[in-house]
């Protein structure tokens, strides 16, 4: 294959060449419902089924084969992240990952301790919390944003308190595409003594190196399958929060002292772990080159997002919701919508009527953000998601 950088610029000639679902007559602008899968990782499932698919941790060879293969996919999740490998899990999905989080807290959260909840958030990071909070008694307070739609420090402080046992907030709305500083909002919720951030990481993972170490958070999620790979997630819990998470596992894993012992479950399949060597690898062969590659693939969003937001924002029928600024550093290729005197199912049904261009409408599981901040009915918004592979 190609190599996708020459010279510091992003060759997206070389990229499309990666991704087999290109070559079909169609223009993928659905990618944050789920990103085309890298050539790479599905030769690497079909190799694992073919060659290795027997259960892990036997002696003989096609087991430690296996074994081998399982053990290199959980270290370059890990490494994707900046984490340690015992402070990760693989799991089917971030939203599964994140109600085992929350029911391994049941018992670690005393009864009317606090947990502030993001309204602006995919359903994912909210439902498992509000189940929580009920369940034992916990007070919810909804963190919602004034009218430019941002999480902030300043506008989460006035709902901190000594009680504050939990905070959850997306790093990028899988709707609104802003991105929220989550440095800034770590340090404010570690102002408080034992609290902890949680970050649904989905719709900025596909775009942005994520440093789990630099971001300062103590629980982080995204799915591979927005990221170039199979339908699996990474949870990660920092070292020092895996001290309130009760193991859901097996009695006789003991000691509980890896993120993926207590909340794994079994749940990683075997062959789609396997994969994430490959998606590493395709952002370059190290952390400095991957860094690069990163930097390269914003750089070519921003030209994508600023063409359209462009055109968005100048028409008066248009409403963009969130950040319309096409800086990179405030916003990922998430752009969503509304035109008046016109339904987001009718402009989406009339795209597919008259182009290639696959876009979608609706509420993306950021139902509360969607009914009650925005105040939309029923269809929702219209949402044209970008991401490098596109031009």
């Amino acid at each position: 294959m190609a190599e996708i950088l020459v010279d510091g610029q992003l060759e997206v000639d070389a990229v499309r060449s990666h991704f087999p679902a290109l070559k079909q007559n169609q223009v993928f602008l659905d990618n944050a419902g789920g990103s085309q899968v890298l050539s790479d990782a599905i030769n690497s499932i079909r190799t694992y089924l073919e060659e290795t698919n027997v259960q892990l941790g036997a002696s003989y060879s096609v087991g430690q084969k296996a074994t081998q293969k399982y053990n290199e996919g959980l270290q370059a999740a890990a490494d994707f992240i900046n984490a340690d490998l015992s402070e990760i899990v693989i799991g089917p999905s971030t939203t599964q990952l994140f109600a085992n989080l929350a029911q391994s807290f049941a018992l670690s959260f005393p009864a009317h301790a606090e947990i502030i909840v993001s309204s602006i958030d995919h359903e994912a990071n909210i439902s498992s919390w509000v189940r929580l909070a009920k369940i034992r008694n916990l007070t919810l307070k909804w963190w919602t944003p004034s009218s430019d739609l941002k999480l902030t420090p300043e506008n989460l402080r006035p709902l901190l308190s000594e009680k504050t046992k939990l905070v959850t907030c997306t790093h990028t709305s899988n709707i609104l595409g802003s991105i929220h500083d989550i440095r800034r909002i770590a340090d404010e919720v570690h102002t408080v003594q034992g609290a902890m951030l949680c970050v649904d990481g989905v719709a900025y993972a596909p775009h942005r190196e994520v440093d789990v170490k630099s971001l300062g958070v103590d629980f982080y999620s995204f799915s591979w399958y927005k990221v170039y790979g199979p339908h699996i997630a990474v949870l990660y819990a920092s070292s020092s929060a895996q001290a309130s998470v009760e193991s859901l596992g097996h009695y006789f894993h003991n000691p509980a002292n890896t993120l993926a012992i207590k909340l794994g479950l079994a749940a990683a399949s075997y062959e789609l772990v396997g994969t994430i060597p490959t998606l590493l690898s395709y952002f370059g062969p190290d952390a400095s080159a991957r860094k690069k590659t990163w930097a390269a693939i914003a750089a070519h969003e921003e030209k994508l997002q600023s063409t359209l937001l462009d055109f968005l924002n100048g028409r008066e029928d248009v409403t963009v919701y969130s950040e319309r600024s096409k800086d990179k550093a405030l916003r990922v290729p998430v752009i969503s919508f509304s035109i008046k005197g016109r339904s987001s199912k009718e402009v989406v049904e009339k795209v597919d009527g008259m182009s290639n261009f696959g876009i979608r409408w609706g509420h993306f599981y950021s139902k509360r953000l969607v009914d009650e901040v925005l105040g939309l009915g029923e269809e929702g918004v219209v949402r044209v998601s970008i991401v490098h592979y596109n031009t």
